[in-house]
């Protein structure tokens, strides 16, 4: 069984290698589309339980941060939607060690390599929100994450020649959002420590 999927420029044939590759691949797709869309409503009801216990502030804090962490994971999926996945898929599908060996892939695999990605980019994207953590508790420090700016950019150059194909364009697309969240930590983490210091 086969499906095509046009990816950019070239088509691609996905086929299904078990009996019931399909149906669950349907069922994965759809459980984690579920719990993407109900995760705001279990986090209200969390937040109904616990929030007795706070004081006005924790409580505004409390919101800002939940909102935020929910904001950033849906822009990286969308980000690994329309972004990354399509420029790494194109690449992987297209890598042939030899002429002699042809890609065959499978939904499975399609499906498993998309929500992994999805959801790493979703935990990436939460990195001003780990920086505000730790920056509350006295862990990250402004100065020292301006130092590690070269470092980091050479980090997310790294990551972006691994996902992409060998041109500049893909791995620049890939870098830009990275890096703009690195520069947004150092920026929550600085307003943390004037308002710590105020």
């Amino acid at each position: 069984c086969g499906m095509d999927v046009d990816v950019g420029a070239f088509d691609v044939q996905l086929i299904n290698t078990e009996l019931a590759s399909q149906f669950t691949a349907h069922i994965k797709v759809s459980a984690c589309l579920g719990l993407l869309l109900a995760s705001p409503y279990v986090v209200y009801e969390l937040y109904r339980f616990v929030s007795p216990a706070l004081y006005d502030n924790e409580r505004r804090a409390s919101v800002w941060v939940v909102v935020s962490a929910y904001a950033l994971f849906i822009i990286g999926v969308l980000v690994n939607y329309f972004v990354i996945f399509p420029i790494s898929f194109r690449f992987l599908a297209t890598y042939q060690v030899s002429d002699a060996v042809a890609n065959t892939i499978a939904l499975s695999s399609y499906i498993s390599t998309f929500l992994m990605l999805s959801f790493m980019l979703g935990v990436v994207f939460e990195l001003p929100v780990v920086a505000y953590f730790l920056a509350r508790a006295g862990i990250a420090r402004s100065s020292a994450l301006r130092r590690g700016r070269k470092v980091a950019l050479l980090v997310i150059l790294v990551i972006a020649a691994i996902v992409t194909p060998p041109d500049v364009f893909s791995q620049i697309i890939v870098t830009v959002p990275l890096y703009a969240l690195y520069e947004l930590s150092i920026v929550i983490v600085g307003r943390c420590e004037r308002r710590r210091d105020a």
